[in-house]
């Protein structure tokens, strides 16, 4: 079992604390749910930081990669995962407010014991394609030659009724 790291995610902003460290995919469960095997290592980085306007951050980096499950044959699919964000910490009053607003900096609770594995699986899950596939050319599905036809020419299915008149 890997060690979870617990933050002060307020304190360790404002001290500009830093962690960073390796993990294996198999220690994030969640993840594992929509990944097609548990092959692959993640790196990663959290970076505390307080901005010129006196509101307290976490920069996260992830890279790595993982095993994803190709929607058209079913394959596995090599993913990496480049991740970089700025998360503004902010109480529950700060989040709330923020609720009609669309734009604006990522913005997460703070918390006393943030659990930085669970934030990292939140900010991959987030980043993930909703239905992964491989390219045409790569892709083992039966009748790639037809989807990839299909997929270049959206008005392929229209140009064959149109020649059954």
């Amino acid at each position: 079992m890997f060690a979870r790291p617990l933050i002060d995610s307020l304190d360790f902003a404002r001290n500009g604390g830093k962690i960073s460290d390796e993990i294996p995919v198999t220690e994030m469960p969640r993840l594992l749910d929509v990944l097609e095997n548990s092959q692959g290592i993640l790196r990663y980085s959290v970076n505390g930081d307080v901005d010129r306007y006196g509101n307290t951050l976490l920069d996260v980096t992830i890279d790595g990669s993982c095993q994803l499950c190709c929607q058209r044959c079913m394959g596995e699919l090599a993913h990496k995962v480049r991740l970089r964000a700025r998360l503004m910490l902010r109480n529950q009053a700060a989040l709330d407010a923020l609720e009609d607003e669309e734009d604006g900096p990522d913005s997460i609770l703070v918390n006393s014991e943030l659990d930085v594995l669970e934030l990292l699986e939140d900010e991959i899950l987030l980043s993930l394609p909703i239905a992964p596939k491989h390219e045409l050319s790569v892709c083992q599905a039966a009748g790639s030659e037809s989807l990839q036809e299909n997929e270049q020419n959206p008005f392929a299915v229209l140009k064959k009724l149109k020649a059954i008149k």
